[in-house]
């Protein structure tokens, strides 16, 4: 396994165990969730390079809209449920308690 492999396995390895263990802010979970998709976008990008292919160079573009789009409606549910409940703290949004 090269390094860059490596690095990159590892960066998404620990975005995903920080965002299991560390389930105390909503803002962190986003932080996390956006961690994972840039590694697989950096991922997809250079197996797509080295790959070779042009029929898999447009796939990083696509994973790259799709966290944008994510990052955007996670932070539009952050300030709803920082003004509707005060914090973001994980442990005050209950999606029962309406």
């Amino acid at each position: 396994m090269t390094p860059i492999y490596f690095i990159l396995t590892s960066t998404f390895m620990l975005s995903l165990t920080l965002g299991t263990l560390n389930r105390s802010h909503f803002l962190s979970a986003l932080i996390c969730l956006e961690g994972m998709l840039l590694s697989l976008f950096i991922s997809i990008a250079l197996w797509s390079v080295m790959m070779n292919s042009s029929t898999w160079s447009l796939s990083p573009m696509i994973l790259l809209t799709f966290s944008a789009c994510e990052a955007s409606s996670g932070l539009a549910l952050l300030v709803a449920a920082t003004r509707t409940h005060g914090s973001d703290q994980l442990k005050n949004l209950n999606l029962l308690q309406c």
